[in-house]
């Protein structure tokens, strides 16, 4: 008989979308099941899964609401216990988040095994609440901020997850940027202002001295102001939101402009798309300029603060780099060089291989 195995997400598509993946890892080997929050749950097709919805509120600001968020959490560990024993799980597999606090403390009361995932270069909180109590920590580098040396020896490596239509797709093949430029702005799953506005000019610029194409991520409420934007200058564009195949506008791509997600991150790095990142500046505990820090020391990209960015400037970044062909190509086969052990295969055995040992 199969092990049962529950996944804990919820929240934002950084922590929605690896839950999925790891899924569809386990799927096969064992009995599989998913928590999730309605907020998450925009974020993948529900039919495709064995899902329970957990509602988590977030912990509150306002002290007088405080009895209530506790009622709240109380009464969602007492859920957990009911599904943790109504489906017999034998491990849970928590991707961090407030929305995984409930499940992962009734967990604890059973005894149940207790993986983490951590997919960022800073330990997310909590996570950090569980690591002593966990099995296994998956993570993608052993130099994570925040980490305990204590339990250092918890961490297993793994190559960054990457949904499976990834590995079918042909890697970006530009050698260098030319006279086209193919541009893709990826806002992430809760949008980027940044990136709908003040680099406006910048684009306008590039537009004036390439021939330029923009693929643009953004959020649905915004696509008619960016479609009379890119119209009006006369720049050939395509808008897209964050559930459609990212995959297919990244292989199209030359050059990228990127929050600091750690999936998002992995995905252009594994598709040799070389990017420049600008790091959510309101992001918990800073990880979104620690995750773009780490592929910058691997010389895979280009971090740019949020602060520092003018029209001007970035717009002469942008010309540099396009310009700087001996970079762009390193940026390349740094990328290449970092990537050719993510497979599928090997990421599958990795996973099963150190949960079945545990």
């Amino acid at each position: 008989m199969k092990k049962k195995i529950l996944i804990s997400t919820g929240g934002s598509g950084g922590h929605v979308i690896p839950a999925t993946i790891l899924y569809d890892h386990l799927k096969e080997e064992f009995d599989t099941f998913m928590t999730i929050d309605r907020r998450g749950s925009q974020f993948l097709n529900i039919d495709k899964y064995k899902i329970e919805i957990f509602d988590v509120p977030k912990t509150p600001k306002n002290f007088f609401l405080l009895p209530f968020y506790i009622f709240s959490i109380t009464y969602l560990i007492f859920k957990s216990f009911v599904l943790l024993k109504k489906k017999k799980i034998e491990i849970l597999i928590s991707t961090g988040g407030y929305m995984s606090l409930p499940i992962c403390m009734a967990s604890k009361i059973f005894d149940i095994k207790l993986f983490l995932f951590e997919p960022n270069v800073v330990l997310g909180r909590s996570n950090k609440i569980f690591t002593k109590s966990s099995t296994k920590v998956f993570c993608y580098s052993k130099r994570i901020k925040n980490f305990s040396d204590r339990f250092k020896s918890k961490i297993c490596l793994i190559p960054p997850l990457l949904r499976k239509s990834f590995y079918n797709i042909k890697k970006n093949e530009y050698s260098k940027i030319n006279d086209e430029v193919k541009l893709l702005i990826i806002g992430g799953s809760q949008g980027a202002k940044l990136f709908d506005t003040i680099i406006q000019d910048s684009i306008i610029k590039i537009s004036k001295k390439y021939k330029l194409k923009v693929l643009h991520q953004t959020t649905l409420n915004n696509f008619d102001n960016l479609k009379n934007f890119y119209l009006k200058n006369n720049i050939m564009y395509e808008l897209f939101d964050f559930n459609e195949d990212i995959s297919n506008y990244m292989s199209r791509s030359n050059m990228c402009i990127t929050r600091a997600g750690a999936s998002t991150l992995a995905e252009l790095v594994f598709l040799n798309v070389p990017h420049i990142a600008i790091p959510l500046p309101i992001a918990k505990d800073n990880h979104q300029l620690e995750n773009a820090l780490f592929y910058r020391e691997l010389g895979c990209n280009w971090v740019f603060n949020q602060t520092e960015i003018t029209d001007a400037h970035f717009a002469n970044k942008l010309v540099h780099i396009i310009e700087n062909k001996d970079d762009y190509l390193n940026k390349k086969k740094n990328m290449k060089n970092f990537s050719y052990q993510n497979t599928w295969n090997n990421v599958n055995r990795k996973i099963i291989t150190t949960i079945n040992e545990n």
